[in-house]
């Protein structure tokens, strides 16, 4: 069963999100991130080029070619078939239809009201549906 956390309270979500893919790739983890829209994946894009100076963050859009073979994936799609299913990084404020397949989720909620909101009916969505859930408040 997907274990799920959700990282609440986040005040910079792209910052947040780099930082969580850099520790996940440093253990060795596969990672998908789904973005909320074309304009957001083009920032995730754009910010893991450039996060850090020490660390390379390999990352393809989930259609590329090359996309099996590179452990970070994005995409603003639900439908799309991806190469790997370890850990899933949701940005958007719907609950993925494939989020089953991924050994792990984590939901990550910014600090606007419009995304606390779905964020609380996502985690009842979980909740309802016996997955095992922590939660953690972005400091």
């Amino acid at each position: 069963m997907t274990r799920i956390d959700f990282h609440s309270n986040v005040p910079q979500k792209i910052a947040y999100v780099c930082r969580l893919v850099r520790k996940a790739h440093a253990a060795g983890s596969k990672i998908v991130l789904r973005a909320t829209d074309a304009q957001e994946l083009q920032q995730l894009d754009q910010a893991l080029w450039t996060f850090s100076e020490q660390d390379f963050l390999p990352h393809v859009g989930a259609g590329d070619a090359l996309a099996a073979q590179t452990p970070i994936i994005l995409t603003a799609r639900d439908d799309l078939e991806l190469p790997h299913h370890q850990v899933l990084i949701n940005l958007s404020a719907q609950t993925p239809s494939n989020f089953a397949r991924f050994e792990r989720m984590l939901e990550i909620v910014a600090d606007q009201e419009a995304d606390r909101s779905a964020g609380r009916e996502r985690y009842r969505f979980y909740k309802e549906r016996g997955y095992p859930l922590n939660h953690f408040v972005a400091s």
